[in-house]
């Protein structure tokens, strides 16, 4: 949102900065000369006893001597609250009485609308607030303070109330307040039922607000007493103010302890964050009725950069902690990851505090496993890998969980844990020994024809990249063969740079006559870069664009080529890593035999060093018949 000029200078000259810092801190009285506008506390961003924090009233500036933070009043808000730009001026806003300024007339509709609703949730609040301290609340009473522990002061701290079983009391005392029928509808408190008639959504639950990152009630969550109830929680539905996959209970109150340090905890339900909070661990949230989506994930990385994922130790907890692995992989990055935290003997956060206190928990939170450890736990807890096959499976399961991951660089550093987790598992293997060691390798090393072969002397994944690039380059030139191959495509594991990305824009334009320039205009890095690839240009299809016949036989044998090189160069690099020591040269002749073949092959298909306009009519033959047994979709053995 951009906002008019002089609006933030209009703001910082309404409040005053020690008012805002004041919330905050405690003024050295004997350093302070307040009728200057020279105010000096402890810091508040750092831990300290001494007055080092400066605040210049007269110029709207506020500086630390120990840590150096520094900045004005927007900036502070931000840094304490651990808020956005634009929430931190919103904050200042309503200190100030200010209007944030609309972005259009639907944009100011839209904002006076979500006022209204947020204003029936405040009304419903209030009442439901008031019914829990009521004789129609003492069940509700009993419950929080017997069975959750929670006394009078930790109800008013998260405004817990109770719905009568009466489901008309809501409706009547918010038509009272003047609230029309289509907005307690809108705002997810009141429903109609069929015949009409307005009633109480929650009515009969202890009730929760569910506040967004504004801390603004934008819906309401509902416990039931009944133990036949058909749902023992209820939260309010989709609204304009409530979108539940992209909301987290107790989000604001959790960032701004995040900003001081606290680290974030994210537990399954309401009753868990009330607990962990009122155990001191305030920087917890809880997704609101479903599994985490990936919008609460980005949210949740947004407030902290390492959570806690902390779940029940039952069977239905560590689904949820396997559910939250399978969705953060591909979304992994650099500073931005997950521990996971299960708690023991099928218990939850509130029952262990409860049972064992605050230090139990600690040393839960301290014991958080990484990702990575999940993920392995979860493919090789209780197996048996005895044979070649099963952890040919199991290496074959892992490699599909680690080409998930996007960012290269992690993807890397998880190979190697994987690998290392691995050998931990298998063991280290050993050559076999019949009787007294024999060694069979040559006084000198490796034999000379050995280390001069070609396996020895392998081209690397440079050969494959200059492959892959071929066949985006003739998929971007010839749209019309996109349906044919795109599922070959999307099998295909790539690995040049943004090779990924044209692949994307390739499936998502199939068949488009302006494909090129569409994707000329969205990366033209990533097309200039490919098109400009010597191997590139001057393949046949990429110079002659009207031969369409001719581009899908060249796509076929560059598939048919591509997956054989790439299987033959997995094949050897698995048996080379599971060898211990020098192989023998036997072992050595036969691998160097297979690598020569495959490099024969290679060289000698009827495209290599003869251009397509010679002898086209052999060239149709031999490619059509790779198109008809489809040679580029790997066959399983």
């Amino acid at each position: 949102m951009s906002l008019p000029p002089g609006f933030l200078d209009d703001l910082r000259s309404r409040v005053t900065l020690s008012s805002i810092v004041g919330k905050k801190v405690t003024w050295d009285m004997r350093k302070s000369n307040m009728a200057k506008g020279d105010f000096w506390a402890p810091c508040p961003f750092h831990q300290e006893k001494s007055a080092s924090f400066h605040v210049d009233d007269r110029k709207g500036f506020y500086y630390c001597f120990g840590c150096h933070a520094k900045g004005d009043a927007v900036t502070f808000v931000k840094e304490t609250g651990n808020l956005g730009f634009i929430e931190a001026v919103e904050a200042l806003a309503r200190e100030a009485g200010m209007q944030m300024p609309a972005r259009d007339p639907q944009a100011a509709q839209r904002a006076d609308r979500r006022t209204e609703l947020a204003q029936v949730m405040d009304e419903a609040i209030k009442f439901y607030r008031l019914q829990l301290k009521t004789n129609a609340g003492a069940a509700a009473r009993a419950y929080l303070s017997q069975k959750r522990r929670l006394n009078e002061a930790a109800w008013d701290r998260w405004d817990i109330g109770w719905s009568p079983d009466n489901a008309q009391a809501v409706v009547e005392v918010l038509l009272a307040k003047g609230i029309s029928p289509d907005l307690m509808i809108a705002s997810g408190v009141v429903a109609k039922s069929d015949n009409g008639r307005l009633y109480d959504r929650f009515h009969a639950r202890i009730i929760f607000p569910i506040r967004d990152g504004r801390g603004r009630a934008v819906s309401l969550g509902g416990r039931s007493l009944d133990p036949n109830a058909r749902a023992k929680y209820l939260n309010g539905p989709e609204t304009e103010l409530f979108d539940k996959g992209r909301n987290l209970f107790n989000q604001s109150p959790a960032r701004e302890a995040a900003g001081k340090g606290k680290p974030l905890i994210v537990a399954e339900g309401y009753m868990d964050v009330i607990a962990l909070s009122e155990a001191g661990f305030t920087a917890a949230v809880a997704p609101l009725g479903t599994a985490v989506t990936e919008d609460q994930l980005r949210l949740i990385w947004r407030i902290a950069d390492e959570p806690v994922i902390a779940l029940d130790g039952d069977t239905a907890g560590i689904r949820a902690a396997l559910r939250v692995v399978d969705l953060a992989l591909p979304l992994l990055e650099a500073g931005k990851g997950l521990r996971f935290a299960i708690l023991p003997g099928g218990l939850d956060p509130d029952d262990l505090l409860k049972a064992q206190g605050a230090g139990a928990m600690q040393a839960v939170l301290d014991g958080a496993k990484p990702m990575v450890q999940l993920l392995w736990q979860r493919e090789t807890e209780g197996r048996s890998y005895d044979s070649p096959e099963r952890r040919a499976a199991l290496d074959k399961v892992l490699r599909g969980h680690l080409a998930r991951i996007a960012d290269a660089s992690i993807r890397s550093h998880y190979v190697e844990e994987i690998k290392r987790l691995r050998e931990g598992l298998f063991g280290t293997r050993r050559p076999f020994q019949p009787g007294p060691r024999r060694s069979f390798a040559p006084p000198g090393g490796a034999l000379a024809s050995t280390r001069s072969s070609l396996l020895a002397q392998g081209t690397g994944p440079v050969d494959e990249i200059l492959r892959e690039a071929v066949i985006l380059a003739i998929l971007i030139l010839h749209p019309g063969l996109i349906a044919r191959f795109s599922s070959a495509l999307e099998r295909l594991d790539l690995t040049g740079d943004d090779h990924e990305t044209l692949r994307q824009m390739i499936l998502a334009g199939s068949e488009l006559p302006d494909l090129q320039a569409k994707i000329q205009a969205s990366a033209p890095h990533a097309l200039d870069a490919l098109l400009s690839r010597p191997h590139v240009a001057i393949a046949p299809p990429v110079r002659n664009t009207d031969d369409s016949a001719m581009a899908a036989l060249c796509l076929a044998e560059e598939m048919a080529k591509l997956e054989a090189r790439r299987g033959a160069r997995r094949e050897i690099e698995d048996a080379m890593e599971d060898m211990d020591g020098l192989p023998d040269e036997g072992l050595t002749w036969r691998l160097t035999k297979a690598a020569e073949a495959l490099h024969k092959s290679d060289k000698s298909g009827p495209s290599d060093n003869q251009d397509l306009g010679e002898d086209r009519n052999a060239l149709s033959r031999h490619l059509q018949s790779m198109i008809d047994s489809q040679v580029w979709i790997k066959k399983t053995r």
